[in-house]
């Protein structure tokens, strides 16, 4: 029996707001869209184009007030071939929220409040 990674899902406030930062941010593009049949949600996919795994955003349209992320430890992470370029994109968004120069990576939060790890390809 073999497993593999499919997507890993978050939920959003504001879709179309978060497409857009993934986009920029992370050069996330859809790649599958699902609405619920009453309307009361919305999927959307997102793949980095280089792997089967996807990036699943839930937005729940009932909801309105941020969602309760804990310490938020968890998080995922991205590697990325142009630390620099990254790092630079990254600074002129005003995302980075924490760098850890000694481990050589860091981290920008979504337009949610998630924490995305940032590391060179090595």
């Amino acid at each position: 029996m073999n497993f593999s990674l499919a997507h890993t899902n978050i939920n959003v406030l504001d879709l179309e707001r978060s497409l857009a930062f993934y986009k920029k941010a992370l050069g996330m593009d859809v790649v599958n869209r699902k609405k619920a049949d009453d309307g009361s949600f919305e999927l959307a996919f997102l793949s980095d184009g280089s792997s089967t795994h996807q990036l699943e955003l839930t937005w729940l349209k009932d909801k309105t007030t941020p969602y309760e992320l804990g310490d938020n430890e968890s998080h995922i992470a991205f590697i990325t071939d142009d630390y620099d370029a990254s790092h630079a994109l990254h600074k002129e968004m005003g995302c980075i929220c924490y760098e850890n120069t000694s481990m050589g990576l860091y981290f920008i939060e979504d337009p949610d409040g998630y924490w995305l790890e940032v590391i060179p390809k090595r």
